[in-house]
């Protein structure tokens, strides 16, 4: 029995409805996603990683193929001269770690107080020492003091991925 992952197309929008399908049938899987700040408020706040794709691990001898071309909201699974692609495990385990770093730099944002100490961990002020100051809405970037060798403080806005709390 040799389970290999494979990427599933969806219909357009219909991820999360082909999603449930997999785990109706009891079927092992994957479907990253992502939440996301939308400008609309009444907007999906957790998005596909990768809209209209999924990927699902099966063993096609076993299943058949025709188990999943039909399945609804399906598009079938992404074929290359008729043959379903295999995407390697190791593609599969990297996603899982992007996107587990992604929830993580929610939750440390989210955890960010003014007058925090934090480091610049990336970009041109990498190794810099500030203060958090302030996150500012609607985008993913936060306003950070930084001292000066005169003892002023610097504002500076910067990704908020490139920001840490210091130890």
């Amino acid at each position: 029995m040799a389970k290999l992952w494979y990427t599933y197309n969806s219909q357009p929008n219909k991820e999360n409805l082909l999603w449930d399908q997999i785990r109706h049938h009891n079927l092992d899987g994957y479907f990253p996603q992502i939440k996301v700040k939308p400008v609309n408020p009444r907007a999906r706040k957790i998005r596909p990683y990768f809209p209209g794709y999924l990927f699902i691990q099966v063993d096609l001898k076993t299943i058949g193929i025709s188990a999943l071309q039909y399945m609804p909201y399906s598009k079938g699974l992404v074929s290359f001269g008729g043959e379903p692609a295999v995407v390697p495990e190791v593609l599969i385990k990297s996603l899982q770690e992007r996107i587990a770093w992604f929830e993580e730099q929610e939750v440390q944002k989210a955890s960010f107080k003014q007058g925090d100490k934090i480091e610049v961990v990336e970009g041109w002020l990498q190794g810099y020492e500030a203060i958090f100051d302030a996150t500012i809405s609607g985008k993913d970037r936060s306003r950070i003091l930084i001292k000066t060798l005169n003892e002023y403080a610097l504002r500076v806005e910067i990704d908020n991925h490139q920001i840490k709390r210091r130890l």
